[in-house]
């Protein structure tokens, strides 16, 4: 079997090492020991995307904001579905991510970050929802692995009662929150709705038509 072949590393602010690896065409990026993202495995990023994309495409000049970049998959699809008028945000927290976003992953992305529709935020998305009062038509958070942080503590916050609320006034009348998570929660569904949305679970094949799954809240704002 063809090793892999480490292409970069950085370190998180909780003091965790993130590594940027290759094995032929295929890219992972871990967390210590721990798979966080595969190139092979993006079915469910991709659906991210479209899904929270669709769910606002009757709107003139939508805006969304994309909370964690990853290895680009959500933004190109994000794109693909939205229009020619829609603006993107994007926030991710790791510089290191960004700068592998625009070299050896640029492709996942189909050259994303240069699209005139975005804006890319160095910085906590958490800071950009916090900030914001009916600015947004959509909220896409593919950050960590959901609602269980792995990679910062923080991102912990977005999920909690007073996140879920911020990221209710930050959309407009209508908008939607659409979430990524590597598992089920039935609580953290309960947890949604009690914060003013209607939600919907889809679960959705990470590669393929069959194994593994991966879940996306769909959550509107009443």
């Amino acid at each position: 079997m063809i090793p892999w072949l480490l292409i970069d590393k950085t370190t998180l602010v909780g003091g965790e090492e993130m590594s940027l690896h290759r094995r032929d065409d295929e890219f992972v990026i871990r967390v210590g020991r721990q798979e966080l993202m595969n190139s092979r495995m993006h079915g469910s990023e991709d659906a991210l995307g479209e899904l929270a994309s669709q769910a606002i495409s009757d709107r003139a000049k939508p805006r969304m904001l994309i909370g964690g970049l990853g290895m680009g998959f959500t933004l190109a699809a994000a794109l693909k579905a939205l229009p020619t008028d829609a603006e993107v945000i994007v926030s991710e927290l790791v510089p290191a991510v960004v700068e592998w976003n625009r070299g050896p992953l640029s492709s996942f992305s189909a050259g994303g970050l240069d699209d005139p529709r975005v804006e890319l935020y160095l910085g906590d998305v958490a800071a950009l929802i916090g900030e914001a009062s009916g600015d947004f038509d959509a909220i896409v958070l593919d950050v960590d692995n959901g609602p269980e942080g792995l990679t910062q503590d923080t991102n912990d916050t977005l999920y909690t009662p007073a996140g879920l609320q911020a990221a209710h006034r930050a959309l407009r009348p209508g908008g939607v929150l659409a979430i990524w998570s590597v598992s089920q929660d039935a609580a953290f569904s309960r947890r949604v709705k009690k914060a003013g949305f209607s939600v919907t679970e889809v679960p959705v094949h990470a590669h393929g038509s069959r194994g593994r799954r991966h879940f996306i809240w769909l959550a509107q704002k009443k």
